[in-house]
């Protein structure tokens, strides 16, 4: 019998149409082209509907909402369906693929995010071997998790990140080897998709819009002009340092804005810039301040895992000593 897999188009480049502003996604406009590709009607693929979300969005104005519907709709779709196929833009991929991966928990079947970097309406799009390699990867079930399939490599979702916006291969796992490589066949590494045991049915985990900062560090940042968004109301920063988590800190700015930020109940998280390794907070005397004032490490988790993580935690109500033990906790894989 064969496999029933959904296709849930959110928007982005793989079904965006030409217009007088330029490409952008249009409503019925991805079913044309789907049913202009012969190999989705082969003997060997899966049985597929397209689902399409209301509104179709450029990825870059994907928000929070948009999680939560994405997820929802997979949530609500579940059991009639083998597997999912979110097709997605680019630039925000690997946030959604992020978020989903904590959201819905005790996931058991696959959640494969792709899109493309040419339309399909276009006569060399990339989107056709996406679409249908991330099908068969779906129906195939190995993979029950949520990933993201682009240029030939499955990765864990959580582990990925966009790094290149114009090449065919635009994403990386560099601190996780891929899940599946396809070629002439789709060879999966059993080791990589090793996963916590599923312990119950499919739950849908609360995602809300929470004040949640983003801070890059870089010579001469001067860290007192970010006192003024240190307060209560901010829950959670995202420091991104250097190598293992070094931080400049020669005019001693950074110490009181780090304790006035646990003291506000703000949970301040540290990954690096670097593309591989993970940080180790106190490995260096320029990153001893952050550990001593309460900073978590996030280890070799990326920025976008580390984000999602946090709006995951804070929606469940967890208080900042909660959160701040849970995000250093590997909970789906998104660190080692």
């Amino acid at each position: 019998m064969k496999k029933r897999i959904c296709i849930l188009y959110t928007g982005g480049t793989i079904g965006m149409v030409p217009t007088k502003r330029g490409y952008a996604p249009q409503p019925g406009g991805l079913a044309k082209y789907l049913n202009m590709i012969p190999d989705l009607t082969s003997a060997d693929a899966p049985d597929w509907e397209l689902v399409e979300m209301d509104p179709l969005l450029d990825s870059s104005d994907i928000t929070v909402r948009e999680w939560r519907a994405i997820g929802q709709e997979i949530f609500d779709l579940y059991d009639r369906f083998d597997g999912f196929v979110v097709l997605h833009g680019t630039d925000t991929m690997a946030y959604t693929a992020s978020a989903l991966s904590f959201m819905l928990e005790n996931l058991a079947k696959p959640v494969v995010l792709t899109g493309s970097q040419i339309p399909l309406c276009r006569i060399r799009s990339d989107g056709r071997d996406n679409l249908i390699t991330s099908l068969l990867i779906a129906a195939d079930g190995r993979a029950a998790e949520v990933c993201l399939y682009f240029g030939g490599k499955l990765l864990r979702g959580n582990r990925a990140v966009k790094t290149s916006a114009d090449g065919l291969q635009a994403f990386s796992s560099p601190n996780y080897p891929p899940l599946a490589l396809a070629g002439v066949n789709i060879r999966y590494d059993t080791a990589a998709l090793v996963r916590p045991a599923v312990t119950g049915p499919l739950t849908l985990a609360p995602m809300h819009t929470v004040p949640i900062a983003v801070l890059k560090v870089f010579p001469g940042i001067q860290f007192q002009l970010f006192e003024s968004i240190v307060t209560e109301k901010l829950q959670g920063i995202v420091l991104e340092a250097f190598g293992a988590g070094n931080i400049p800190n020669s005019d001693g700015a950074l110490l009181p804005l780090i304790e006035k930020a646990w003291r506000s109940g703000t949970v301040l998280t540290v990954c690096s810039q670097c593309t591989y390794g993970e940080v180790s907070l106190g490995a260096y005397a320029a990153s001893s301040s952050l550990k001593a004032a309460g900073a978590v490490s996030g280890r070799d988790m990326t920025t976008e895992a580390a984000v999602a993580k946090l709006y995951y935690l804070f929606s469940k109500g967890l208080s900042p000593a909660q959160v701040k033990a849970a995000m250093e906790q590997n909970l789906r894989g998104e660190l080692s």
